[in-house]
């Protein structure tokens, strides 16, 4: 917990001391101490003697699990079991490794007697590419879609995804999908086609012993969770669930905790009231709140331990200016809760904003403690941002789980040296990649890279020349500690080319080792190059995994990651970028992903708050979060007024998430024209006039 956990009041040591034979329900908003008392009723368990490996924690995704991981990662925990720490996805995953043999002869795979290859989202992007490609380009499907591949590829898993967590067939994807479908008739086809692609995605894998996401869940909830083997063995493990985020979570996950209620010897779940920011991803906090019905007591909690009075005074006011009720805003008490910096172009409010932050830090206030957050993310916003926070030695950290590994500097250094370390790829970097590689790798600015590389590498034949060969007076203004470093890089590969190729995880486990990361190298103390390094390589590492019982005659894994990644089919969350990182910093992050790592901010700036942005939910073409959810009456059209009621309602729930983890003040970074170079009048922005009118009357 952090050092602004205030001692538990008299409701939390209730739940916290509650005998280990009771089930409670509690709810209230974020920041009213709910997961603290979580966290600490955990430790009381542990100090009462309950074994640990008969506690199970879920939560609906593992980055929300922090809290309790410190808990039990702690120097103070005593030796023995361990709590079991997971999401229903992840318990599904282990359910269907442990009791393969059971799941394989129910669910129809060809080879039941071989083991299965469990595919993350990118091998599953990567499968999907695979069977709908040739799909797209020989037989013309989603002709009438202009959208980039690992989008559509996604998005078709995503259909899949989402029969299994609402718990419906997946032969079922395009008829919801059209049921609901208003408008012009060349949609339908589309659905037609993502059915097509999704149907044989599916037979593929069980052809060939693979369990994307989707079909380990579907074999948890329809074969091993009724089978009386499985169930026993769960109820004997676990007597004890802590289970937090409840709201967050999906319908089938809901359904599974409520049949399992009855052989747990004591529960606590915890549930966000006003939340439900996942139900893109399938979240449904309506069968969530069911589970109420579970448990002996339904116990609210009702004061913030976070926002201060003003803050929750403006909260109110956002909401219901939002939402457009007519329940009064209340006057403020005292100073207001928001101020805004106001600018005439885009780049002079990043500069005030950096200013802002500079002004916050040097009154004492720990960098921890601002967030700046914006609707989405964008590369441009991304680098202005920290570019301008490097330049005031002002420490950063920045969380965007949609980003793709491509588009990381560090990943494109060792995919680039990759190339040129296996020729018989035939795959030949340009001189940009190549000197922006060098520049990275040596640790030196881009004019010597670029010179460098202009001299020593020749694209047709990847050949790297030496250091010697250059003339002495250009070796002058490369510098002779570059040209060290580079004659050691280049040995280095050239001694590896002689050799036997490595699978590419651990060639590059053997360069990052033996060179990038020494002293001098660019990899030396760049803790941030370090963590991408990491989620590169054990993104590498399972996909390997997942080919290993496939046919790969004529089939170079390295290469076919490479061209995988190129078509931007990569693009899979990995937990290290949520763990490792300086925690002693400014964060920059897309706002919902700062809801899900549920952690307050003394200051929040929100950028652009005129943006559409803040309101709009993603194109999403080929499927759909609300038509495809259990709330949704099947055969009823999807009007416009839906999709305004939805989204009227998500930032009303996104404002009060917000505010929630606020303690103390709002800046509202706003400039006259927006970052694409228009003026926002977004409903956001209207919402705080609506509350500057009711102040000023």
């Amino acid at each position: 917990m952090d050092s602004f956990t205030p001692p538990l009041s008299l409701l939390q040591q209730q739940i916290v001391e509650s005998p280990l034979d009771i089930k409670l329900f509690v709810r209230g908003k974020a920041g009213t101490g709910k997961t603290t008392a979580g966290v600490e009723r955990m430790r009381h368990l542990l100090a009462q003697s309950v074994p640990a490996d008969s506690i199970l924690m879920l939560t609906p995704q593992r980055t929300l699990q922090e809290p309790y991981l410190e808990l039990l990662y702690s120097p103070e925990r005593s030796a023995g079991g361990e709590v079991t720490s997971a999401t229903i996805g992840g318990l599904a995953r282990r359910m269907c490794d442990l009791f393969w043999p059971i799941a394989a002869e129910s669910a129809g795979f060809k080879n039941p007697q071989l083991p299965p290859a469990f595919l993350t989202l990118e091998t599953a992007q990567y499968y999907m590419a695979h069977l709908a490609r040739p799909l797209i380009e020989e037989q013309g499907y989603f002709q009438s879609l202009t959208i980039n591949r690992n989008r559509l590829y996604s998005q078709i898993i995503d259909g899949l995804n989402k029969a299994a967590l609402v718990g419906f067939p997946y032969i079922e994807i395009a008829t919801r999908l059209d049921s609901a479908w208003f408008g012009d008739p060349a949609q339908r086809r589309i659905y037609a086609d993502v059915q097509k692609c999704a149907s044989a995605f599916r037979e593929h894998c069980l052809e060939n012993n693979l369990l994307d996401f989707s079909l380990q869940l579907e074999l948890f909830t329809d074969i091993l969770w009724p089978h009386p083997q499985v169930r026993e063995y769960l109820s004997s493990q676990y007597q004890h669930l802590i289970y937090d985020n409840v709201e967050e979570d999906t319908p089938r996950a809901h359904d599974i905790v409520h049949e399992w209620m009855n052989d747990f010897q004591s529960a606590l779940l915890i549930y966000d009231d006003d939340a439900g920011y996942r139900n893109f991803l399938g979240g449904d906090a309506v069968t969530g709140a069911a589970l109420s019905a579970d448990c002996d007591h339904v116990i609210s909690f009702d004061e913030s331990f976070v926002s201060s009075e003003s803050i929750i005074e403006l909260s109110d006011g956002l909401v219901s200016a939002i939402l457009s009720t007519e329940r009064q805003i209340p006057e403020p008490r005292g100073e207001r809760a928001f101020e805004i910096l106001t600018s005439r172009f885009y780049p002079e409010m990043l500069d005030q904003v950096v200013g802002k932050i500079m002004q916050l830090l040097n009154s004492g206030m720990p960098p921890s403690e601002i967030v700046v957050l914006a609707p989405y993310l964008s590369d441009a916003l991304r680098f202005s941002i920290t570019n301008r926070l490097e330049e005031k030695k002002i420490p950063w950290r920045t969380n965007r789980p949609s980003r793709s590994l491509r588009d990381e500097t560090a990943s494109q250094t060792l995919l680039t040296l990759s190339a040129l370390a296996h020729p018989h790829w035939n795959v030949h970097p340009n001189k940009y990649d190549v000197a922006h590689a060098l520049m990275f790798a040596l640790n030196t600015d881009l004019v010597r890279a670029q010179l460098l590389t202009d001299i020593i590498y020749r694209q047709k034949d990847i050949k790297l020349s030496t250091f010697e060969e250059i003339n002495p007076e250009m070796q002058e203004r490369i510098t002779y500690a570059l040209g060290e470093r580079y004659a050691n890089l280049r040995m280095w590969l050239m001694n590896y080319r002689e050799d036997a190729p490595l699978p590419l995880d651990f060639y590059m486990r053997k360069l990052f080792g033996e060179v990038i990361s020494q002293s001098g190298y660019g990899f030396h103390e760049n803790m941030d190059a370090v963590r991408i390094a990491a989620s590169l390589i054990e993104s590498i590492k399972k996909f390997r995994n997942a080919m290993e019982n496939q046919d790969l005659s004529g089939f170079d894994l390295g290469r076919e990651y490479l061209t995988m990644l190129a078509d931007g089919v990569i693009a899979a969350q990995y937990l290290e970028s949520w763990r490792s990182e300086n925690k002693d910093a400014v964060l920059v992050a897309p706002a919902y992903t700062f809801l899900m790592m549920n952690r307050p901010a003394t200051v929040q700036i929100w950028i652009d708050p005129g943006s559409s942005g803040w309101v709009e939910r993603l194109s999403q073409p080929l499927t759909h979060p609300y038509v495809l959810s259990r709330e949704w009456e099947q055969g009823k059209l999807w009007m416009d007024s839906d999709e305004v009621t939805n989204e009227t309602d998500s930032l009303a729930r996104l404002v009060g998430g917000l505010l929630s983890r606020c303690r103390e003040r709002i800046i509202l970074a706003m400039s006259d024209l927006g970052e694409s170079g228009f003026e926002g009048r977004g409903v956001l922005l209207r919402a705080f006039q609506k509350v500057l009118q009711q102040d000023n009357h």
